[in-house]
């Protein structure tokens, strides 16, 4: 790890000079991407010096007590080496955190894309249950929603519902929500009160921008149609509906709830885009995921991740074995405890990786 930081402040060093330099001032470009790096590996650099520093100290200190010493100066001695022990453990520990690889998504919007599993109409009324649960913690962190294709099962859930969540720092929070949810409770429609178990599936996708991923026209087919179900006056006389075809992956993307073409269009993209963009970071870590498998999962859509069950009032997330009894107001968005939890537990297994 010492050679790594050791390293690190080289390269700081190198674009200190770089970021001087007049030539490469007159190239935004170059120098906007250099000012960048300097700026993201600067407090390792600054706590990376710190520690040198107490190193040394330690060393003096540690030296000092080889010579021959009055027994009163010997204990204050003594008593600053333990204190410089301690602040060099502490330093060390600190810099394993900052040399963790920043996800470079974590502060980007997300597209979450929630679709019933098993249970049929249950499913459905689970998904919707999922949805307002993450829109209503969209609204206690203040951040904005916005629907960008639904497909509604007529009794107050949904087949599908596609939205986006517009608040810095969403992918971060939200990121290990991925996979397969589980609800057990009594269905309104059972007469007999036995308990029936649904699925739902979530994806959550970095929202990506052009530099990010970039689809060639030419591949993708797009086809208008009529809208159907639900959406307003003229939603079903205009061929306002469109689908998107993405003919290298076969990915098909359909958006209706706008009236507007154009916009139905647009978020069509955007939605392609997140998910091609997915597909590629998976394929991309594919052959690192099984050395590096975090301890909350790899974010597969086909992992069971959490039980939500009715009848005792708790949800259990499978990866980390937490469960808490608030089901309620969990449901009603108040889920930061889990999300903390499973974002300490990522942390804490990256970290023994930093060597």
């Amino acid at each position: 790890m010492l050679d790594k930081l050791k390293f690190t402040e080289e390269r700081y060093e190198d674009l200190s000079k770089k970021i001087s330099d007049p030539e490469i001032i007159n190239n935004i470009a170059e120098w906007q991407k250099y000012v960048k790096e300097h700026a993201e590996i600067e407090p390792i650099v600054l706590k990376y010096r710190e520690y040198n520093e107490a190193a040394t100290q330690l060393e003096d200190s540690k030296e000092m007590l080889k010579e021959k010493l009055d027994d009163d100066f010997r204990e204050l001695v003594k008593l600053e080496v333990e204190e410089l022990t301690q602040k060099c453990d502490e330093l060390i520990e600190e810099l394993r955190g900052l040399l963790i690889p920043k996800d470079p998504n974590d502060d980007k919007n997300v597209i979450v894309e929630i679709r019933a599993g098993a249970g049929g109409d249950e499913a459905g009324i689970f998904a919707g249950d999922l949805f307002r649960m993450y829109t209503r913690f969209a609204e206690r962190q203040r951040w904005k929603t916005e629907m960008m294709s639904s497909n509604d099962q007529g009794i107050g859930g949904f087949k599908e519902v596609i939205f986006l969540i517009k608040g810095k720092g969403a992918y971060s929070k939200l990121k290990y929500e991925s996979g397969v949810h589980r609800v057990q409770r009594v269905p309104a429609t059972e007469s007999s009160g036995r308990i029936h178990t649904s699925t739902a599936t979530v994806a959550v996708l970095p929202e990506v921008d052009d530099i990010d991923i970039e689809i060639n026209p030419a591949d993708v087919r797009v086809d208008v149609y009529r809208s159907s179900g639900n959406g307003g006056q003229s939603v079903n006389t205009t061929d306002s509906a469109v689908r998107l075809t993405h003919i290298p992956t076969g990915m098909v993307v359909a958006c209706q709830d706008e009236k507007s073409q154009l916009k139905n269009k647009e978020k069509a993209f955007k939605i392609l885009k997140a998910r091609l963009y997915d597909q590629m970071m998976e394929e991309q870590n594919a052959e690192i995921a099984e050395a590096r498998r975090s301890q909350v999962g790899t974010g597969d859509r086909s992992a069971k991740i959490r039980t939500y069950n009715f009848p005792q009032g708790r949800i259990s997330d499978h990866r980390i074995n937490l469960t808490v009894y608030k089901l309620e107001a969990f449901l009603d968005g108040d889920i930061n405890e889990m999300l903390d939890a499973l974002a300490t537990s990522a942390q804490a297994e990256k970290l023994q990786q930093v060597e």
